[in-house]
C-alpha cells in the first residue's frame, strides 16, 4: 500500500487534491494525475507542519512523480511517495548524512577558514564537482591542508554548528517512538565524537584524521567513509540491530548518499543537490527535517 504524502507549512487547501488528482475523466490533463482508487484519505498537523496522506494501491512512475512534485511547488508543498510508513510496533531505524543534513555547515569549509587555507580547500572542492576527481582523492587533497591544525580547533569549530532546521525535533521523536539514530558522514570523527556526546545518537562512522602530538598531520587515519562505504555500515548496522531495511530510513544532501538512500526502504533528500535528486525521487524542499515525522505511522 503506497502512501502520498503532501507536506506543508501551511493548511493545504481543499482545491489542491482535486486539481492535483482528479477522480472525474474529464478533469485529466498533463498537469493532473488521476487516482482511480485511493483507499483512503487522512489529515495531520505535526511540529506546526500540515500533511495530507492518500493510501493507494497504484503505483506512480518516476515521471509521474516527479511531475506532481513539480505541480505541488507551485503552492510550496513537499511530496513523497512511501511504499509503507513505519509501523506502530517494532523498532525503525533512522540514518543521516552529518554536514548540510544534520548540521547546515561543511565542517571541513569551517576547518579552512580556522587555519586560513579556506581558499585552497575550495579550489579542490570545485574540481571534484565539476567531476575532475573522485570523493576519495578529494578528501585527502583537502585534509592536506589542514595540516598543522590543533585537535583544539575541532572544538572551537564544534561550538560554533547549527542544527539544521527541524534536527532538534528528529532527535526528539525518534527516540520516543523506540527508533535507533546513526550517522554516517564524509567528514571527521573528532566532530561526531563530541556531537555524540550530546544528541542521542546510537552509532556513527566518519573519518579519521592521523594526529602527533596535539596537532594533525593532514593525513587520513583508516578507511574513508565514502557512498560505498555508507551503503555498506547501512547495511551492517540494520543487519546488526535486527531491523528490516524497509524499516531503515535515510537522509542525506548530496550524491555521496545516493546509494545509502536507495538501499533503504526510505530515501529521502534534504535541500537536496542536483547530483542527488537524479538518482532517488523522495526529497524535501519547502519544509524541514521535521516532516519526518509523517512517515510513522501514528501520526495519522
Amino acid at each position: 500500500m503506497n502512501s502520498l504524502l503532501l507536506i506543508s507549512r501551511s493548511p493545504i487547501s481543499d482545491t489542491i487534491l482535486p486539481n492535483t488528482f482528479p477522480t472525474k475523466i474529464g478533469n485529466f490533463s498533463d498537469t493532473t494525475f488521476p487516482i482511480k482508487k485511493p483507499i483512503s484519505v487522512s489529515h495531520s498537523k505535526q511540529l506546526g507542519l500540515h500533511c495530507v496522506r492518500i493510501e493507494s494501491d497504484e503505483t506512480l512512475t518516476r515521471d509521474q512523480i516527479l511531475n506532481i512534485r513539480n505541480q505541488l511547488a507551485k503552492d510550496k508543498i513537499d511530496f513523497l511517495v512511501i511504499n509503507s510508513l513505519l509501523p506502530k510496533s517494532g523498532e525503525s531505524l533512522f540514518v543521516f548524512d552529518m554536514d548540510s543534513t544534520v548540521i547546515k555547515e561543511e565542517v571541513i569549509d569551517e576547518l579552512a577558514r580556522k587555519h586560513g587555507v579556506y581558499e585552497e580547500v575550495a579550489s579542490v572542492t570545485k574540481q571534484a564537482m565539476e567531476g575532475g576527481m573522485g570523493f576519495d582523492e578529494a578528501l585527502r587533497l583537502r585534509v592536506i591542508h589542514l595540516a598543522g591544525l590543533s585537535i583544539q580547533s575541532f572544538k572551537e569549530v564544534y561550538d560554533v554548528l547549527h542544527l539544521n532546521d527541524g534536527m532538534a525535533s528528529v532527535f526528539q521523536f525518534v527516540p520516543s517512538n523506540g527508533c535507533k539514530l546513526g550517522i554516517l558522514s564524509g567528514g571527521f570523527s573528532p566532530v561526531l565524537e563530541l556531537f555524540s556526546k550530546k544528541y542521542p545518537v546510537d552509532f556513527f562512522r566518519a573519518n579519521g584524521l592521523e594526529e602527533k602530538e596535539g596537532f594533525f598531520t593532514g593525513q587520513i587515519l583508516g578507511e574513508i567513509i565514502n557512498r560505498e562505504k555508507k551503503e555498506f555500515y547501512l547495511k551492517q548496522y540494520a543487519n546488526e540491530l535486527s531491523i528490516p531495511l524497509d524499516r531503515v530510513v535515510a537522509v542525506g544532501d548530496g550524491a555521496n548518499d545516493a546509494l545509502m538512500l536507495n538501499a533503504a526502504g526510505i530515501g529521502i533528500g534534504i535541500h537536496a543537490k542536483q547530483g542527488l535528486k537524479d538518482k532517488i525521487i523522495n526529497w524535501i524542499e519547502f519544509t524541514d527535517l521535521s516532516a519526518l515525522i509523517f512517515l510513522f505511522e501514528n501520526s495519522f
